[in-house]
């Protein structure tokens, strides 16, 4: 009985090890598209390098979500996907933010399509680091 305990542990040990792993999936791309003044998106823009990339990556890590859902007066002024890697052997996983500036406030809002998120709001400074950087 204690054998088969001391099993059921280490297993458990294993599976929990192996899970919290994935949460944190490294940052390799993010794709742009602005919204045009007709308000159409424009091209996408490939942003790769990893200046821009660490950069974006600790700004989306600042942002303060919550589980409440909102209906927007317009269109975002940019839709931006990250591409996470977990695994070499597998796909990347997407996760798309439309993001809206307040130009009153100087921040941001941001609705992402990851149900662990939401809708989230960017402080001023970081809603220049980010700006800054998806609008090149």
């Amino acid at each position: 009985m204690k054998k088969i305990m001391s099993i059921i542990l280490l297993f458990a040990i294993i599976l929990l090890a192996a899970c919290s792993g994935q949460e944190k999936g490294e940052l390799t791309r993010v794709d742009v598209q602005k919204v045009d003044k007709e308000g159409n998106y424009e091209e996408v823009v490939m942003i790769t390098d990893n200046e821009s990339i660490e950069l974006l990556k600790k700004t989306f890590e600042d942002i303060k979500w919550d589980d409440k859902v909102v209906n927007m007066a317009r269109k975002a002024d940019v839709k931006a996907t990250l591409f996470y890697e977990y695994d070499k052997n597998m796909p990347e996983r997407l996760v798309e933010y439309e993001i809206w500036f307040n130009e009153n406030t100087g921040t941001a809002e941001i609705v992402s399509n990851n149900e662990k998120e939401g809708y989230g709001e960017l402080d001023k400074e970081n809603t220049n680091i980010l700006r800054k950087n998806l609008l090149k």
